[in-house]
């Protein structure tokens, strides 16, 4: 999968130092990834909850922060819309942060 934008996930650690180690394991898993469809994505990430218009909720260590994507299954495509703390996603809508 292409990852669109790892600077995104890099400026959050930066903030998180604790978040840097999971968030890059987390990116180096879905660039080597090919998912298709939503059932390739739970078969690594159980936790991983599926929203509307192709949006995923990833925990990330142990669910201390939230990482919100939109997924183009068909260009493999993963667009970071939100990361943040789990006190910080509570305050979002998931279904259309990032949105124009």
């Amino acid at each position: 999968m292409r990852v669109i934008a790892r600077s995104t996930l890099e400026a959050f650690w930066k903030q998180h130092a604790d978040s840097e180690q999971p968030l890059k394991a987390w990116y180096a898993e879905a660039k080597h990834a090919v998912w298709k469809t939503t059932s390739d994505i739970r078969k690594a990430y159980a936790s991983a909850s599926f929203l509307q218009d192709n949006r995923v909720v990833f925990n990330i260590k142990g669910n201390t922060y939230r990482l919100v994507t939109h997924i183009h299954y068909g260009t493999e495509t993963v667009l970071i819309k939100f990361v943040g703390t789990h006190a910080e996603y509570d305050r979002i809508d998931a279904r259309t942060i990032g949105k124009p």
